[in-house]
């Protein structure tokens, strides 16, 4: 009879520790959990049933076990079931302890304690920084990559307009949402990954939602996307140029050592199986810049650009120029267009460009400076810089280019 007791004990404490480490494995980046396909999707899933139901899951699994295992310590048909037993028992503990409390997305990835925005005259970020700078109702602001690469989203109030800034640094995706989903404002926590991008988890329904497109993919609000808006990828030095009265994001002293180790993930040279950079073309850690409308997506191979400096391309019937600053970081996309004329660009030096068509002279910022267009101001399209295997994740049917 004991001997039953023992191997139903056993049994129950294998499935519980199977439970909890479910939940994290098909979230996180494990051997398997986060492959480029669209079954990866039903993974999730499984996950986020996992995640609302482990509560009776765990309850009933811990009722069934209790009995057996008890009888088991108290009353062992031989000394070893009772090692056997309460060797289950105390690692079903640690897995517990371990997936809760140290494996969770929101548990690695810590929010910011104390968010200090500074002036440029009091900032302490280095210039040749990376951020994602944001504009709204007037005011400007920077969040250095190396700083929301590691917490993953900062919640702040922009021009009286509250925003929710993310970046997940194993797709390179720096996004800014709206946080309010149908007038309701809500908070979101790191939940973890699908096709190695970060997924957050609402507080008002508990829906998944995805930081490269900003949709829900699971819950209630399964289908609804969260609003986008504009944000910029440069270096510091370059948007402060165009915003000299922006704040900056500082460092919070309680997370410097996570912080400092992303020191070199702007420049593409930290090492790392899932956040360094390949510098080869179209592997899936090759950066690209990305376009896309509601129709049509491409990706610019980003070696092409450093090359070329300038690409004349199109997004769909949109005729797209792209440039490189000489930081070969900062990268700007314009719309080619210019009083109903598209224009063809060639560089010039200091990051300035000229238009075949008229031989205008253009800032880095796409304002003719001197030509018959003196005065026009080309308009900024949405562009994102993010590793291939994520843009190509989100946007199935992308064209590759190189410029036309």
């Amino acid at each position: 009879m004991n001997r039953n007791l023992l191997l139903w004990a056993s049994v129950g404490l294998v499935l519980l520790i199977l439970l909890e480490a479910a939940r994290v494995y098909f979230i996180m980046p494990f051997p398997g959990s986060q492959l480029d396909d669209a079954a990866n999707l039903s993974r999730v899933s499984v996950a986020y049933w996992l995640h609302q139901h482990v509560g009776w899951l765990r309850g009933m699994g811990l009722l069934l076990v209790a009995y057996p295992l008890v009888r088991v310590l108290w009353r062992p048909a031989r000394p070893s079931d009772r090692w056997v037993a309460g060797g289950l028992a105390i690692a079903y503990g640690l897995v517990l302890y371990v997936v809760n409390q140290t494996m969770m997305a929101d548990h690695m990835f810590l929010q910011p304690t104390t968010k200090r925005m500074l002036s440029m005259a009091q900032n302490k970020i280095g210039t040749n920084k990376l951020v994602l700078g944001v504009v709204a109702n007037g005011e400007a602001r920077a969040y250095p990559i190396q700083l929301i690469g590691y917490h993953h989203q900062v919640r702040d109030t922009v021009g009286g307009k509250p925003l929710m800034i993310t970046y997940c640094t194993v797709c390179r995706t720096g996004r800014v949402f709206d946080p309010i989903v149908g007038r309701q404002p809500m908070t979101y926590r790191l939940v973890g990954m699908d096709h190695f991008n970060a997924m957050f988890e609402d507080d008002r329904t508990g829906s998944w939602w995805r930081q490269a497109t900003g949709e829900a993919i699971l819950g209630p609000l399964k289908g609804q996307t969260l609003t986008e808006l504009t944000a910029r990828q440069m270096t510091l030095a370059e948007w402060a140029a165009e915003h000299p009265n922006t704040l900056v994001m500082q460092p919070d002293p309680a997370f410097r050592e996570e912080t400092d180790s992303l020191a070199t993930y702007d420049l593409g040279v930290r090492r790392g199986k899932l956040t360094g950079r390949d510098s080869a073309s179209w592997h899936p850690k090759s950066w690209v810049v990305g376009l896309a409308d509601k129709q049509t997506a491409v990706a610019v191979d980003w070696n092409a650009l450093v090359k070329k400096r300038t690409i004349n391309t199109r997004l769909g019937a949109q005729p797209v120029l792209l440039t490189l600053a000489p930081d070969r970081l900062t990268y700007r996309a314009f719309d080619r267009r210019v009083a109903g004329r598209v224009l063809t660009f060639t560089p010039l030096a200091d990051g300035q460009f000229t238009d075949r068509e008229t031989q205008s002279v253009w800032s880095k910022a796409g304002l003719a400076t001197t030509g018959t267009l003196a005065g026009q101001q080309l308009t900024n399209v949405p562009a994102h810089q993010e590793f291939w295997h994520s843009w190509r994740s989100f946007h199935p049917t992308t064209q590759k280019t190189e410029g036309e």
